[in-house]
């Protein structure tokens, strides 16, 4: 009973291990993961080496493929862009299971001892350790985070061989293992188990620990080993649950992959043992042997089926066929199921937000056209695109607080607070094209024409809008910090320009050249013009003062200000370039 407690316990340390290291991996690859997905899987062989290569990153073939699902579900990726990444995946899920067969080595050797993970796995947590508690550097704290993790993992792996070394000698385990000498039972058990686990590498851990009793043959390790590659399918099945039909397609075809594998392998397996008496099935498996046959099956598996893949595709699709249900959402902004990679999640949340300052951006300048030359169509585009800032705002807002929930990078960290502090203002700037598409109206309708003067006075504002628009979304866009600088002393001369056409107006109106009605017209469109400036101001001050990890606007505003010589440069020029 206690060994079993103890063998509990060692998984439940190599679980753990496990969840740390691929956190903390991912954590520092930052968004290079979703940027290498998006763009380097055009090219066959890159994509499978790319598969590989995240998956050892994350240690995970089900983190990959989740990943692969929310970014189908979201409409960033393809089915076919996705099935040489699955191939990947699982030939890179094997390296966790070469690392752990290091621990047979048996050597006097004090350089192949050290090669054995139980050996060299302190010194790796004194590092980590080390790196964690005197390193002020955020990717040096994950590294050392990521040390720890991987001795943690050894040590559940050594805690589970101890576990089952007694049962070596135990009557009641060499009863239970017969019943492994049945291939379909041993894949059965490996399947579901995994299945429970969430966890193929644990599951081959597990083998491995146990292949030091001297108990376990091949036979019984290979059956065992194809289901674990079927039960850690479970993970993805369960994400793509409420997804769309492309996403599903990708969850199936990581279970179609592994099974079809497993029905031509294991059908080869039986052939061989009841046509040859080769000694190889009889003899007692390793923790060498067990890593190679799970390699060996994946990569096998990708040579019988990477041929085939577009026949492959098309019976996926097949299977699971366009509905055309009545409100499915063929594309959605975002995703839940990228919050387990957060990293993902950040630069797709970051892609949602330029694309909604880009809207913006668009709306006022339209809008802006449509006070001189109105237009329903171009009215109805406003109207619309102001609803799709809401929704995005709505949208973007509840996710980038779930988001800033998770294990972020400090770079990470400050992205997501600079999109929280934007999206606001997207989102009003959109609310004032919609003023001002009323503005354009209601002069449209009444057929309001300002004087000449004031058409001259009107064209400079709007020119000076059009220009701190152009900036505020360039310098997002970019991320510059330069051009983010420019808009605040352009924001001081439109606030001068707007006060200096008021006083003109007020003038007018004295002289009887100007009406009251079309005072109301201009005032509101004064108005709307300073509060865009305003949000354009707010959203460059975020740009900066990510940078220097604060967000205090109005400290940073007042230091700019006061006695600031090149921020007073700044504003006479832009006020000389704008001047009546």
């Amino acid at each position: 009973m206690f060994a079993v407690i103890t063998m509990v316990c060692g998984l439940v340390f190599f679980l753990f291990g496990m969840h740390v290291m691929s956190g903390s991996l991912e954590k520092m690859a930052g968004g290079k993961l979703e940027y290498l997905l998006k763009k380097m899987t055009a090219n066959p062989f890159i994509s499978v080496v790319l598969g590989a290569t995240i998956t050892i990153a994350v240690q995970s073939s089900s983190a990959t493929t989740v990943m692969l699902v929310g970014l189908v579900n979201s409409g960033i990726m393809k089915l076919s862009q996705t099935l040489f990444v699955v191939y990947g995946a699982n030939i890179g899920t094997t390296v966790t299971s070469w690392i752990l067969s290091l621990s047979s080595i048996q050597s006097d050797s004090v350089f192949m001892q050290l090669l054995k993970p139980e050996n060299f796995s302190p010194i790796i947590a004194l590092i980590g350790i080390g790196m964690m508690m005197l390193s002020h550097s955020d990717k040096k704290q994950s590294i050392g985070t990521v040390f720890v993790g991987f001795t943690v993992l050894i040590y559940g792996m050594e805690m589970m061989s101890g576990a089952v070394k007694p049962l070596a000698n135990s009557p009641e385990f060499a009863a239970l293992l017969i019943k492994f000498n049945r291939p379909l039972v041993g894949m059965l058990v490996g399947t579901l188990f995994t299945a429970v686990i969430q966890s193929s590498a644990a599951s081959i851990g597990i083998i491995q620990a146990l292949s030091l009793t001297g108990s376990i043959t091949n036979t019984m390790a290979i059956p065992i080993v194809m289901g674990a590659n079927i039960g850690t399918c479970i993970t993805s099945l369960i994400s793509s649950v409420g997804t769309n039909r492309r996403a599903k397609q990708v969850a199936l075809s990581h279970v179609l992959i592994n099974c079809f594998g497993m029905v031509v392998w294991l059908a080869v397996f039986y052939l061989a043992r009841l046509f040859t008496n080769w000694a190889f099935f009889n003899e007692a498996t390793t923790p060498f042997m067990v890593a190679f046959i799970h390699s060996a099956f994946n990569v096998l598996t990708v040579i019988l089926l990477a041929p085939f893949t577009k026949r492959f595709e098309h019976l996926v699709e097949r299977l699971i066929p366009d509905t055309n249900e009545v409100g499915e959402k063929d594309e959605l902004l975002l995703d839940v199921r990228l919050l387990r990679s957060p990293s993902v999640a950040v630069v797709e949340s970051h892609g949602a937000t330029m694309k909604m300052c880009s809207l913006a951006h668009d709306n006022v300048l339209r809008a802006l056209d449509l006070l001189e030359h109105y237009d329903d169509k171009q009215s109805a585009l406003v109207e619309k695109t102001e609803e799709v800032l809401d929704s995005y705002e709505d949208t973007l807002g509840t996710y980038l607080v779930q988001l800033s929930g998770q294990a972020l990078s400090q770079k990470d960290s400050q992205m997501v607070s600079k999109m929280l502090h934007v999206i606001g203002d997207f989102e009003r700037l959109g609310d004032h094209a919609l003023n001002l598409l009323k503005t354009a109206r209601e002069m449209h309708s009444k057929k309001i024409l300002f004087s000449q003067e004031a058409k001259r006075e009107l064209q400079v504002l709007v020119e000076a809008i059009r220009e701190i628009m152009r900036l505020t979304d360039s310098a997002y866009i970019k991320n510059h910090v330069q051009l983010a600088a420019e808009v605040e002393p352009l924001e001081q001369a439109v606030d001068a320009l707007i006060s200096q056409i008021r006083d003109n107006h007020i003038h007018r109106l004295r002289n009887g050249a100007c009406t009251i009605e079309f005072g109301f017209v201009l005032s509101d469109l004064l108005t709307n013009c300073e509060r865009i400036s305003d949000h354009c101001s707010n959203v460059a001050v975020a740009i900066i003062e990510v940078e220097h990890n604060s967000f205090d606007t109005h400290h940073y505003l007042n230091t700019l200000k006061r006695g600031n010589e090149d921020f007073v440069q700044s504003v006479e020029k832009y006020i000389h370039k704008y001047s009546l």
